[in-house]
Parts: structure tokens; sequence; C-alpha cells
């Protein structure tokens, strides 16, 4: 192993989330949600909160690590961090810059966080009228291309234009997430499935995205609590090893205008490759993948992005079955994800991934011992990484 890889040096010790809900319906403030969650990934872990030295977390979360750290009457706080850019993209990057921070000696318990009450402060479709408009959103907001469904359907469209993929194969990631969140009691989906027949009937959001390729707007934080693999050992669950993260994007992939050369990627070309090599594992090694929804469109970029499959097998490896837990190819999103567990801005997923590799996740893959996680497909910086059970190191 290099000397600078984080491969089997940090380990999840605890996860934690708060009540999910529609977004308005979050009964307490967002900074008590993220301490809520806080709280219960420490209690998982078996670690006094006051412990906690260090925070990361990533797209402009409001709740600071100094005042968190002061609710929780944390010792001494000896590392703050967020991930700049890429809103949902900088999920794993937050995660691998938390076990940075321990693998360097930076801090000891680190608390990697996300909350979101959209209720409470302005989101899309909800923010202020604006009387002028400057900058880059000027090549655009006045043509109407206002929401990110719409800027993000112009790339699955290419996608679908250059490659051939079909609406059908969306639509797989679509009814996997609902599928896999009728067993998961913490979704806001939970008791409402999808048939192909509904997901087909539904209005277009913007072509090609229909109602269900569009992720969720909720309320609620989730956390997880990252210690040194040595510590790890002693903790009250089997360690969750981080074997290899990687955060970035390609060549001019933030060139304004949607002026980027390569438009049809979720910006994991260049990224992937990197997360394999730390994690020492290939496509064929990994047992489930979460995989973040923004849009279908971009899980599907994702997927081929990551050597799952190539664009000239996608609209054969979509299918419900292959994304289905327990006995799909590739069991996809087991919590429901942003689809229907519950739009926690991807975090949710890294809590499923480390459920999957200790085997109590509600849509079990029998004998995982390898999660991916990609986070924020389609923006840039995206980030990835990759978790492990003990006998993967």
């Amino acid at each position: 192993m290099s000397a600078r890889s984080l491969r089997g040096r940090v380990a999840v010790a605890g996860i934690g989330e708060s009540e999910y809900s529609k977004r308005g319906e979050a009964k307490e403030p967002e900074f008590v949600l993220g301490l809520r969650a806080i709280l219960a990934a420490c209690a998982d872990a078996g670690i006094d909160p006051r412990e906690v030295d260090g925070f990361a977390s990533y797209s402009n979360d409001r709740n600071e690590p100094s005042r968190i750290a002061a609710a929780l009457d944390c010792r001494e706080l000896r590392f703050s961090n967020m991930q700049w850019g890429g809103g949902g993209g900088g999920g794993s990057a937050a995660v691998a810059n938390g076990a940075a921070a321990i693998a360097s000696g930076l801090a000891d318990v680190v608390v990697v966080y996300r909350a979101l009450a959209q209720g409470q402060f302005g989101r899309f479709g909800a923010g202020a009228r604006r009387e002028r408009v400057a900058g880059e959103p000027a090549f655009w907001l006045p043509y109407g291309l206002m929401s990110p469904a719409q800027m993000f359907a112009m790339r699955a469209m290419r996608l679908m234009h250059e490659h051939g993929i079909r609406q059908e194969a969306f639509r797989a990631v679509a009814l996997a997430s609902y599928r896999h969140a009728q067993s998961n009691p913490r979704a806001v989906m939970y008791g409402r499935p999808l048939t192909a027949e509904a997901y087909d009937a539904s209005r277009w959001i913007t072509e090609p995205f229909h109602l269900y390729d569009c992720c969720l707007e909720n309320d609620g934080a989730a956390a997880l609590v990252l210690v040194s693999a040595e510590r790890a050992r002693d903790g009250r669950h089997p360690p969750v090893y981080l074997l290899g993260a990687a955060a970035g994007s390609e060549r001019r992939a933030g060139a304004g205008s949607h002026n980027n050369p390569d438009y049809a990627t979720a910006s994991f070309k260049t990224v992937a490759p990197r997360l394999y090599a730390m994690a020492g594992v290939s496509p064929g090694d990994v047992d489930v993948v979460q995989s973040y929804e923004n849009f279908t469109g971009g899980v599907v970029m994702s997927l081929v992005e990551h050597g799952f499959f190539g664009y000239e097998q996608a609209n054969e490896f979509c299918t419900l079955e292959n994304f289905s837990a327990p006995g799909g190819r590739l069991p996809l999103n087991t919590s429901g994800g942003n689809l229907a567990e519950c739009y926690m801005h991807g975090l949710e997923l890294q809590l499923e991934a480390v459920r999957q590799v200790r085997g109590t996740s509600s849509a079990q893959v029998p004998g995982a011992r390898v999660s991916l996680v990609a986070s924020g497909p389609m923006v840039t910086p995206v980030s990835d990484m990759i978790l492990g059970s003990g006998d993967t190191l």
C-alpha cells in the first residue's frame, strides 16, 4: 500500500440519522435535526459525543462545526472542513476529508454530517424573485432554463442520442429505488410502491425525466463517525473500513454555459480509476452500489463510468431484476436512495453502504463485503468511495 493511501487506515464506527420527512414537515429546526443525527451516530459507535474533535460536511451546510461543538460540549475542536462545490457531489469527498484528517493526525474522532430542512430555508423553485440576472445565469435563465431538472435533462438527452440508451434504463433505476424503499421503514416512500405502468403514466417534469426520475425534496439529517482503524477494532460493531476515495472531474468540466467538451458525462471518467487504484479492487469485486440520483440519467452515466457495463450494454443491463437486492447482478440504492428513502443530499447513501457491509440493511445483499458510493453525477466536482469489511484488507 502506498504511504499516501487512505486504504484501511480509517473506519466508520457509527451511523445515525434524524427522522426523515417531506419538505416542510420537520418538527424541529434544522440545527437540532443535525444534532440528533450526530448523537445517534455517536451512540451507535459507543463514543461519548464530547470526544468528537472534527467535523466535515459539504454543499454549504449551514450548521457550522464551532456551533455544533459547543452544543455537544466537545472538549476540543481540532478539525473543521467543508468540501467546496458540486452540491451532493461532495458527499464522499467529505468522508475522504474526514478520513485524511484522522490519518494525518489532525483529529481523532471526526463526524461527517449533512442537515437539510428545506422547508425552513429557500430551495429550488422556492427562492426569492430576482430583479436582475448577471454572470453565468444570464446565459440560461432568460431562455427558461431555470431548474436543475431542465439543466441535467439536456445531458441525459445527449447520452440517449449518442449511445442509443432508452428510457427503460432510467425507469429501472427508479423502480429499484422504490422497490427497496418498501422494506425500509425510514423511507419517506415506504408503503408507496411504484410500478412500471405508474412510472410510464407519470407526468413529464422535463423530457426525458418523468416525475419518478427526479429526487425527492426532504427535511432531516444524517451523520457518520470516523475513527482510526486501530480504534475501530474495539468498537461496538465490526469495523467498516474506508478502502478508497477520490474526488474531482475531467478537463474543463466547469466550463460555463454548458460548454464543457464532454457533455454527456457524470464526471467520473477520471475519478473512478483513482478510486479503484486506491481501494485495490475492480468493478467485479463490488457487491452493491449506492449511486446519487439527482436524476436517473446521471445514475446510468455513473455506472458506465465506474466500469460496471459499457454504453452498448446499458439497455440490456439496466433492468429492475439486475438492480434489485438480494439476487440482482448489481443491487443498487438498497435503502431507496434520494428517490425513495430521503433526499439527505446523498449522505443517506453512505449510511446504507455501511449497513450493507455490516449485514444490517433492510434489503441486504448476502455476504456483501465491498460497497461503492458514487456522489453527485453530472456536477463538478464529484466524489466516490469504497467501503469494505475486515477481510478485504
